[in-house]
C-alpha cells in the first residue's frame, strides 16, 4: 500500500522505520482553546524536520479564525466533511502529507516522547495502527470515590484490563492513535454513522475502522503500546455519575451500530472478554477492600449500574441507514 511519489517517499520516510507525520488534531468549540493551545504546544515540542501538525475545526468559522490568528506553526483547515468528529479526522487525512497521520484529542497533551514512540511503532512493516496510553488528568487532581478504574474508556481514557506491554488490539483509544496513510486509500476513512457529534457520547468510529481494516488485509497489525502516553483532560461536568451512566448508554448505542455494520462476532469480542474477565474482578476487588475502604462498594455498585445501562443501550439501539452505509458510506 503506498499514495506517495518515490521522491515523496524518500522525503518522508515511508518504507523506512522512521516515517515523517501528519499530527490531526480535531476541535470544534470555543471552550476548549486553552486546551486546544496546550495540545498543540506539546506536539509541536515533538515534530522533527518533515512532519506537519493540522487542525481542523469542525463547522465553526469564529473558532477557525482564532486558531489562524493565535496558534502558530499549525496547518489550520475547516472540516469538509458532516459535522462531526468522523467527518473531521477524515478532512485531516485528506490532507495530510506524510505517510504515517497521529490523531490527538484537542482535550490532551502528549507527554515527552510520545511521537517518537508512535514513530518507532512503525517500524515493523506489517504494523499499521499504533495506539497508545491515554491517562486521565482529573479537573480537581483526582477521581470521584466512586469511579471505577475499568471504565476509564467513559471519560475516553485507558482502563483497567487493557495490555500493560505493547501487543496487539483490536482497536486503539481514539484520543491517540495512529494510522498509515495509506490505509485509508485502502478501505477508505472513518464512518460516519458512528462518531461523535458535539458533546454527544457516542464513538466507536476507531473500532469500526480497525476491523474494517483487518477483515481487508488480515495480516496488518494493530498495536497497543502503553509506553507512549498522553494525558487526557476529565473536565468536572464528567465526573458526575450522570454523565457516567449517560455515557455507557450512548455506548452501548455505538456498539449496536458497529454490530450492523461488521457482525457481532467482531464488533464484541473484545467486550465479551471485558465482561467475563475484566468486569467480575474489579467488583470482586470492590467489595474485598470494602471493609477498610467503603467506597470499594461505590465502585463495585457503579460497575454493576455501568454494565447493565451499557446493555439496554445497545438493546435499544436502532441502527437506521446502516444497511446504506454499509453499502458505501464507511468508504468515503
Amino acid at each position: 500500500m503506498t499514495l506517495l511519489a518515490p521522491e515523496e517517499q524518500a522525503r518522508t520516510g515511508e518504507g523506512t522505520g522512521t516515517p515523517a507525520i501528519s499530527v490531526v488534531i480535531c476541535t470544534y468549540h470555543e471552550r476548549r482553546f486553552g486546551d486546544l493551545v496546550a495540545a498543540c504546544a506539546s506536539v509541536t515540542a515533538q515534530l522533527a524536520p518533515h512532519d506537519e501538525l493540522i487542525v481542523v475545526v469542525d463547522h465553526n468559522p469564529e473558532l477557525l479564525s482564532r486558531v489562524d490568528r493565535e496558534i502558530p506553526g499549525v496547518h489550520t483547515v475547516a472540516s469538509a466533511g458532516p459535522r462531526g468528529l468522523s467527518g473531521a479526522r477524515n478532512t485531516g487525512v485528506r490532507l495530510s502529507h506524510c505517510p504515517v497521520v497521529a490523531f490527538l484529542d484537542d482535550d490532551a497533551t502528549a507527554a515527552d516522547g510520545w511521537l517518537d514512540r508512535v514513530r518507532a511503532g512503525f517500524g515493523d512493516p506489517a504494523v499499521q495502527v499504533v495506539g497508545t496510553a491515554v491517562a486521565p488528568r482529573w479537573a480537581g487532581g483526582a477521581a470521584p470515590r466512586w469511579f471505577p478504574p475499568e471504565f476509564g474508556w467513559v471519560v475516553g481514557c485507558g482502563y483497567r484490563g487493557l495490555p500493560t506491554v505493547p501487543a496487539p488490539v483490536r482497536n486503539p483509544i481514539g484520543a491517540s492513535m495512529a494510522v498509515r496513510r495509506a490505509c485509508f486509500s485502502e478501505v477508505g476513512g472513518f464512518s460516519e454513522v458512528v462518531g461523535r457529534i458535539g458533546t454527544l457520547p457516542v464513538g466507536c468510529e476507531e473500532t469500526e475502522f480497525c476491523i474494517r481494516l483487518t477483515r481487508r488485509h488480515t495480516h496488518a497489525a494493530v498495536v497497543f503500546d502503553p509506553r507512549a502516553r498522553v494525558d487526557h483532560l476529565v473536565p468536572t461536568e464528567r465526573q458526575r455519575f450522570g454523565y457516567f451512566l449517560r455515557r455507557c448508554y450512548h455506548e452501548g448505542r455505538s456498539k449496536r451500530a458497529v454490530a450492523a455494520l461488521t457482525g457481532p462476532g467482531d464488533a464484541l469480542a473484545s467486550e465479551r472478554r471485558y465482561v467475563r474477565r475484566v468486569l467480575p474482578r474489579g467488583v470482586a476487588l470492590g467489595l474485598a477492600g470494602a471493609i477498610r475502604r467503603p467506597s470499594g462498594l461505590l465502585r463495585s455498585g457503579a460497575i454493576l449500574a455501568g454494565l447493565t445501562v451499557t446493555v439496554l443501550g445497545y438493546l435499544a439501539g436502532q441502527p437506521a441507514g446502516i444497511a446504506g452505509a454499509r453499502a458505501g458510506r464507511t468508504d468515503r
